[in-house]
């Protein structure tokens, strides 16, 4: 785990180095959004090889950047001397040992390989941290007593403070840092993956409670379910984006419903024909907040409105 935080601050670092070095020759390789890149590469390793005159470089742009080789051509006059390709030849191969190193570290990872790997550490990877989370606690599974444990360790459990029954800071505490910043980028990486549980469960909670907590609950909830289906042998089950609306159908129904009354628009509901049963309920009454009317039981006229 530690190694591969490691890893992966170096691959960030070499990244954006080669953009610098080739800047103070007054060469903007940074013109293209992705610098390491297939065009970056090409260039850079252009660069390296002699090359200096701007035309034989703009040349190397592929894809889209091949529309905008009149604006390489004026970015890539630059002053190039063999200090810079020195320099560019020392970031090259170093960014290459890295990405060699995180490649054999994640094939070695303990985790089981096959649909469940691919479909729990898909967001992990994207952010460099597709390994096993107990590999970060320096304990094996016989040692941790359950999930709970797990997240006490990584700092990822809202804190319990309390004094003369007042409730006080709920911050987290200071677990295993390593654990817990893999766990909060695989959270962010799995937020953009759409129809995701994970994805629902943050915007749920990020509506209420701010960004900043949604995603450390996002990342304990990641760091239960990778725990509980490495130590089980189970695989992991995609209950869909539309989970929460699931549950309780007419909730979501009434809510939506009472947000466009807010907005002044009348809503007819009709059931539509291939809707499942248990998804479609009563459409006639849509209930309201509050206690229910017993007008109707009391044989009195209803003043309610409902």
């Amino acid at each position: 785990m530690i190694y591969g935080a490691w890893l992966a601050r170096s691959r960030y670092r070499s990244q954006t180095t080669p953009a610098a070095c080739s800047s103070r020759a007054a060469a903007k390789i940074s013109v293209a959004t992705d610098i390491l890149g297939a065009t970056g590469r090409g260039i850079i390793q252009a660069i390296i090889a002699g090359q200096e005159h701007p035309d034989w470089l703009a040349d190397k742009a592929k894809g889209r950047l091949r529309g905008k080789r009149p604006e390489l051509r004026l970015v890539l006059r630059g002053r190039l001397r063999e200090h810079h390709r020195l320099m560019l030849r020392e970031l090259m191969e170093e960014m290459e040992f890295v990405e060699r190193n995180i490649q054999r570290i994640e094939h070695c990872s303990p985790v089981r390989s096959g649909e469940d790997r691919a479909a729990l550490y898909d967001s992990g990877r994207r952010s460099g941290h597709g390994v096993d989370p107990v590999s970060g606690t320096g304990f094996g599974y016989e040692r941790i007593w359950g999930p709970k444990n797990v997240s006490s360790w990584a700092g990822l459990c809202p804190g319990n403070r309390e004094s003369a029954r007042k409730r006080l800071s709920n911050r987290t505490r200071k677990g295993n840092r390593w654990l817990r910043r893999a766990m909060c980028q695989s959270a962010w990486a799995a937020t953009r993956k759409k129809n995701c549980f994970l994805a629902a469960f943050f915007y749920r909670k990020a509506g209420k409670h701010g960004l900043r907590k949604a995603i450390v609950a996002l990342a304990h909830r990641i760091l239960v379910i990778a725990f509980c289906i490495l130590r089980d042998g189970t695989e992991y089950r995609e209950v869909g984006g539309d989970y929460f609306d699931r549950i309780h159908p007419e909730r979501t129904r009434n809510r939506l419903v009472r947000r466009l009354q807010r907005l002044g628009q009348d809503v007819l509901l009709q059931p539509r024909a291939d809707a499942p049963s248990a998804l479609v309920g009563n459409l006639d009454s849509i209930s309201k907040r509050g206690r229910p009317c017993k007008c109707s039981q009391r044989g009195i006229p209803c003043k309610h409105g409902r």
